[in-house]
């Protein structure tokens, strides 16, 4: 799975059952994947998250769906697919959520 891939998803589980977007996914794969040291063209994202979306929608069982909303997909809750990948997420959220660090809340002598 590419990194494209992993980032709509990503985006898709967050937004939940109302869907995002086809621009709005795009404006998040687009920021999440820019940095100082390398840039990627707009147009690029949102041509390959198009395609991404219009080709994992196709069928009943495939993880994405459309709302209904021309151009506002959600992750399909009824694919088995879609569940394991939402437990993956739910996983890496509460190993986030563990790794928080401890604020040292002691007073200063100084």
């Amino acid at each position: 799975m590419g990194s494209y891939d992993q980032k709509i998803l990503k985006v898709l589980a967050e937004a939940g059952t109302d869907g995002l977007s086809i621009q709005k996914i795009v404006y998040h794969v687009y920021n999440s994947s820019n940095t100082f040291f390398e840039t990627v063209s707009l147009e690029d994202v949102h041509r390959y998250v198009r395609q991404f979306l219009q080709r994992n929608s196709k069928n009943k069982d495939s993880m994405i769906e459309s709302t209904g909303v021309r151009g506002v997909y959600r992750i399909n809750e009824k694919s088995s697919d879609s569940q394991q990948l939402m437990l993956m997420f739910s996983d890496e959220v509460q190993e986030a959520e563990e790794k928080k660090p401890v604020v040292d809340q002691s007073l200063s002598l100084f």
